[in-house]
């Protein structure tokens, strides 16, 4: 019989007996009622300690659910122990009362005496360690009340992730409804059952903690599919009015790869060969890859019909890119021919920009000092130099504009990097 059984039964006894003692005279009689008042004393501190013993245990495994300190679980062990002791003094209890039968017809008055004083120090027993219970479950009041605060997050957040899940679902049922079939969004959607599962499962078996934050999650995944589901439409609209601007821009980049050869003839009349020979390629790589837009483009009309989001969305980010690498290199024969003529007319008003970068570099290296820093003089001598050679390059019958912008450039990047660098080292003190 285990304890809490056995308890039981002697707690009946005691209580039972009571009511129902024979009259016997003299000295025996005063005695056994002694012994049976101490066994009904002690059946009352076994039956309190028990039922303090339950109620801690429930504080015990609602701290245990909601938190998983050092100190809840010092508190467990804490527990343990005393449930250990409180074995140890029930133990002796129910053999107290199990040795004795008091309500015997003939009863020694020394084994009365005996039982009486077994069965009091079994008491005392019992008070102690319920004053000892009594006292740990008041330290454990803020953890207690801790764990009872987390534990109230738990149904309003699992309530939450249900609320979303169901509009989720409303917001796949609705969009279906106008015949779309939202495949991936359903998908989703169903993957989140196994987490439904475990929240119903609770605090109890998967912690305070793990449970919101389980709920936490569903609510965000649900309302990121209720969204996405509400928004189908219009990006299907969306999608429908990008695929016909991507086809007119396709058609655009066409009819402007075929004027890129006359271009190429009026640079190749006017302008050395080092000035266009890296732009030979364009016309025929603009048509290719206008070509390759356009077939993405059939690919991507057809992953719309079929409703396939994802696929049309890469398809449509693949063609953007490919259309406007190819809108640069188109653009990039008309701008060659447009700046080498600037320049052939007047390569001065560039000499002039990039000195007057220069200058204003060389202005700011000696500002607050009478000699310039070495590593600022230096790059800048060195830029002035290069502009006056690549000025001397373009004497000669066939000047190569096109290496003169350039140098022109690389030399304004130079000087840049020098200003950023005068300027980097006096903001830090230097």
């Amino acid at each position: 019989m285990d304890r809490g059984r056995a308890g039981a039964d002697a707690y009946g006894r005691g209580i039972v007996t009571t009511a129902s003692r024979r009259w016997f005279g003299g000295r025996d009689e005063s005695r056994r009622a002694d012994a049976q008042a101490a066994r009904d004393a002690a059946a009352a501190a076994f039956y309190e300690l028990d039922t303090a013993q339950r109620d801690l245990r429930i504080s015990i495994e609602t701290i245990a659910a909601a938190d998983g300190s050092p100190a809840a679980r010092q508190a467990s062990e804490g527990f343990a122990a005393l449930g250990q002791r409180i074995d140890q003094v029930s133990h002796v209890y129910i053999e107290a009362v199990d040795a004795h039968d008091l309500d015997r017809a003939e009863l020694e008055a020394s084994v009365a005496a005996r039982a009486r004083e077994q069965l009091t120090r079994a008491r005392d027993e019992l008070v102690r360690v319920k004053g000892e219970l009594d006292r740990f479950a008041q330290g454990l009041q803020p953890l207690l009340d801790k764990a009872e605060t987390q534990l109230a997050r738990v149904a309003p957040a699992r309530e939450r992730a249900k609320a979303a899940l169901l509009a989720a679902s409303d917001a796949l049922d609705s969009v279906r409804s106008k015949g779309m079939r939202a495949d991936d969004l359903a998908a989703r959607l169903a993957a989140l059952g196994p987490e439904l599962t475990k929240l119903n499962q609770g605090a109890a078996l998967h912690g305070v903690q793990e449970t919101v934050q389980r709920a936490d999650r569903i609510l965000r995944d649900a309302e990121a599919i209720r969204a996405e589901a509400a928004r189908l439409p219009e990006r299907a609209a969306e999608i429908d009015r990008r695929l016909v601007s991507l086809r007119t821009r396709a058609q655009a980049l066409r009819n402007r790869a075929d004027r890129v050869d006359p271009v190429l003839s009026e640079l190749r009349r006017r302008f050395s060969a080092a000035c266009w020979q890296d732009l030979q390629h364009v016309p025929d790589q603009a048509v290719r890859d206008v070509a390759e837009a356009e077939d993405r483009l059939f690919e991507a009309g057809r992953a719309r019909d079929e409703q396939r989001w994802a696929d049309v969305s890469a398809l449509i980010e693949a063609v953007r890119t490919s259309l406007d690498s190819t809108d640069e290199a188109v653009s990039a024969a008309q701008d060659r021919l447009a700046r080498l003529e600037a320049v052939a007319r007047d390569p001065q008003a560039e000499v002039d920009r990039t000195r007057f970068a220069i200058r204003d570099a060389q202005r700011l290296a000696m500002a607050g000092r009478s000699v310039p820093d070495p590593r600022h003089a230096g790059p800048l001598d060195q830029s002035v130099a290069r502009v006056e050679r690549a000025l001397a390059g373009l004497e000669g019958r066939h000047p190569d504009y096109w290496h003169f912008l350039q140098e022109m450039e690389e030399v304004r990047v130079a000087v840049g990097r020098v200003v950023a660098d005068i300027r980097d080292g006096r903001a830090a003190g230097g």
